[in-house]
């Protein structure tokens, strides 16, 4: 493990939360999102994880907000910004706030993207360009979830950002990565006890992600079959890519992605209503139960 991963993996902790409503395209709400990220910091959260197709951009604000916490894209699209406004993006934060934004990449989708075509290739030759404009391995991550992009997350990045994923396969992206790169699974918690009212919450998100052939052909790796990917996903995937119940239970769910080998665990409370909401509640509750 090089200094720069490991003063990454001691600047990020072992919770961080992952929010795409703390990401926004325009300045309303922009105090509100301030004033939450420097709560986030005051509850001693290692990081913020910005959600969707995010950018430094979405960062900035953030950063500029808090004095410690660590925001990262999770993720940036490698279709939607060419890799030199990437890298100079990147630069100008690096220069404002040392330290302070990890850069995120990912493939994204094949449905999401027009001119999707090799993601693989595509991916390592964003890399190259990357180390060529100067952005250091240790200050990027890859949402990875196959064989191959994990190998490359150890290789070329500080490590990865696994997104909808269970304890299972941070044990296998362990194995692959190895001791050295940081591993940071996104997780889901549905604060909820009620099994029912839990279930449906959580099959209600989940139904957007089970268009995508990335995550479905990730869970039939994993053991799941087709039939728990039909209606929204069967009580059985439901219940292992969501933690819900009480705080006992919630803080055991969370603490088994820590026992099978990750390092830092995107939290990423997930309710009903609006969802440009921001769960302060629920990050509250979250940082009671871990603490």
């Amino acid at each position: 493990m090089n200094d720069t991963t490991a003063s990454l993996k001691e600047s990020v902790g072992r919770y961080g939360i992952w929010s795409a409503q703390l990401r926004a395209e325009n300045p309303e709400g922009g105090r509100e999102r301030a004033e939450a990220a420097a709560e986030l910091e005051e509850l001693g959260f290692g990081a913020v994880w910005l959600g969707g197709s995010s950018a430094a951009r979405h960062a900035a604000p953030l950063i500029g907000a808090t004095s410690r916490i660590v925001v990262g894209t999770s993720i940036q699209s490698i279709w939607d910004h060419e890799a030199p406004a990437a890298a100079a993006s990147f630069a100008e934060l690096e220069v404002a706030h040392p330290g302070r934004f990890v850069l995120g990449l990912g493939v994204s989708h094949g449905p999401m993207v027009e001119r999707y075509n090799r993601p693989y290739s595509t991916m390592v030759a964003y890399l190259d360009d990357l180390d060529r404009a100067g952005v250091p391995a240790g200050r990027r991550v890859l949402a990875a979830l196959g064989p191959k992009m994990l190998e490359l997350s150890r290789d070329r990045a500080a490590g990865a950002i696994p997104y909808l994923v269970t304890p299972e396969h941070t044990a296998q992206a362990r194995e692959t990565l190895g001791d050295g790169p940081l591993l940071a699974p996104e997780f889901k918690v549905v604060l909820e006890s009620d099994p029912m009212l839990a279930r449906a919450t959580a099959r209600a998100y989940l139904a957007r992600y089970l268009e995508f052939p990335n995550y479905t052909r990730n869970f039939l790796r994993l053991g799941f079959t087709d039939a728990d990917l039909a209606g929204g996903g069967s009580d059985r995937l439901i219940d292992a890519v969501f933690a819900w119940g009480d705080d006992d239970t919630i803080r055991r769910r969370i603490t088994a992605f820590r026992e099978a080998g990750a390092d830092h665990v995107a939290l990423q409370v997930v309710e009903e209503g609006p969802v440009d909401v921001l769960p302060r509640a629920g990050w509250r509750r979250l940082a009671s139960l871990l603490g």
